[in-house]
């Protein structure tokens, strides 16, 4: 993963060097290692009673007491198992317009993304995993194509691989049915599954590194997301939907760990920004700020390298 440092440019453009602001409503960032290869980690979280702190290897240094007369403000955490070098001890990040208000409402349902121009795509890197079988999504509605706009803007920024379709996968991989057997099954979900139910606002951020045999993790791969929350009602239509595909006898991991992810890329070439992925968040609050209903559910062949997939079949939870 690229470095955390920002550059001079993005110092400046942050407005480091005059004196540290009060800070907006995102109340924790760290980074951590999770695995050798990982360089950097990020959460956002959305708590509202933390302080913001800014750490280097495992030391914390805390901002001087604000003033009881002053109107207190949420704080930024961050904890580094890597040495980040920050001109102060507090970034001004309101200067940068951090989660700012969101003052439109305008829903848009999740549909097929429009790829990028053939000559654009050719530029970009390929993914070089071989990802395997029948794969369902759920396909989580938009505000002004907010996530969309997200998959394309860290492709082209990166000039890394184009993720087809905005997505939060369901179940993955599945040998067991042919295409029009799994076409038919999903053709008929909506009679188990009426309406998915809604995901709350997302609970962070996260910038990670899989490595396919670790829990939960079936690919080599790097990726940013907007990490999602499961509940009972979650857990209850995944288990109505391993059922619709599996039959009664079916294993998967539990709890689910739904995210939406924004950005792919190889361990081995990775490019993606954690500052990048916390600026455009912050200057699209839609990204972290909404409540999401399921728009579609869909049938994906994810057999082979991620060009190579296709949509088989979708289903509308929203018209």
């Amino acid at each position: 993963m690229a470095s955390t440092t920002p550059t001079a440019q993005e110092m400046e453009m942050m407005g480091t060097t005059g004196a540290a602001d009060h800070l907006p409503a995102i109340s924790r960032m760290y980074l951590s290692a999770s695995c050798p290869e990982l360089k950097a980690e990020s959460v956002m979280s959305l708590s509202d009673t933390e302080e913001i702190l800014l750490s280097e290897m495992e030391r914390v240094v805390t901002p001087p007491p604000i003033q009881e007369e002053e109107q207190q403000e949420e704080l930024f955490i961050i904890e580094s198992t890597t040495t980040t070098t920050l001109p102060h001890p507090l970034l001004p990040l309101s200067t940068i317009g951090l989660l700012p208000s969101i003052t439109t409402r305008a829903t848009t349902t999740a549909g097929l993304v429009t790829p990028p121009t053939t000559a654009a795509l050719s530029s970009r890197r390929s993914l070089e995993w071989e990802f395997k079988g029948l794969t369902v999504w759920l396909e989580l509605e938009e505000f002004d194509n907010d996530l969309t706009r997200a998959v394309e803007h860290f492709s082209s920024k990166h000039n890394s691989p184009f993720i087809p379709q905005s997505h939060t996968t369901a179940i993955y991989g599945m040998e067991h049915l042919s295409i029009e057997e799994a076409r038919a099954r999903l053709r008929t979900v909506r009679k188990m599954i009426p309406q998915w139910p809604t995901f709350a606002k997302p609970t962070g951020i996260t910038s990670d590194i899989a490595q396919c045999g670790k829990p939960g993790q079936v690919c080599d791969i790097a990726w940013s997301e907007l990490t999602l929350a499961t509940n009972p009602q979650h857990e209850a239509a995944l288990d109505l939907l391993y059922e619709l595909f599996y039959g009664s006898v079916y294993s998967r991991d539990r709890p689910w760990k739904p995210h939406n992810s924004v950005a792919y890329d190889n361990p081995e070439t990775n490019c993606l920004s954690l500052l990048d992925t916390i600026m455009y968040a912050s200057q699209n609050p839609s990204l972290l700020g909404m409540e999401r209903r399921v728009a579609s559910i869909a049938l994906w062949s994810t057999v082979g390298k991620m060009e190579d997939w296709r949509c088989l079949e979708r289903v509308r939870f929203l018209e």
